[in-house]
């Protein structure tokens, strides 16, 4: 009989492409639970993504890029997903470069992992 550890699940905020069920089959091989939340500080802009891989997995050529707003009343909705450190690293391998993987805390008051805009200063 074969025995594993069950992994502490990590928790990422989502407010893009990974809430898609494509992307998510596409990414991790399975479709992920997630709970409607909110980033506040932060804004939506598009960004154009170039990398094929990526487009050909969402479908589409533009992606939401959440940036520091500088406004306390600025609020980002989206979803917490409960991944496995190893899924984690897959997400990482899907964002492309503009994005960077940073803690932060969500208006419920959970901290998760959000993929943020890498021009932004890291706090």
């Amino acid at each position: 009989m074969r025995s594993f550890i069950a992994e502490t699940p990590e928790q990422l905020f989502s407010y893009g492409t990974l809430q898609q069920a494509d992307v998510q089959l596409a990414t991790f091989g399975r479709l992920l639970d997630g709970r409607p939340d909110q980033l506040p500080g932060y804004r939506l802009a598009l960004l154009a993504i170039d990398d094929a891989q990526v487009v050909t997995t969402s479908g589409k050529t533009h992606h939401p890029i959440a940036s520091r707003s500088g406004e306390p009343t600025a609020c980002v909705p989206g979803a917490v997903l409960a991944i496995s450190l190893a899924e984690l690293r897959q997400a990482d391998g899907y964002e492309v470069a503009a994005y960077r993987r940073e803690r932060v805390t969500l208006k419920s008051g959970m901290q998760a992992w959000a993929y943020v805009d890498a021009r932004d200063a890291a706090p």
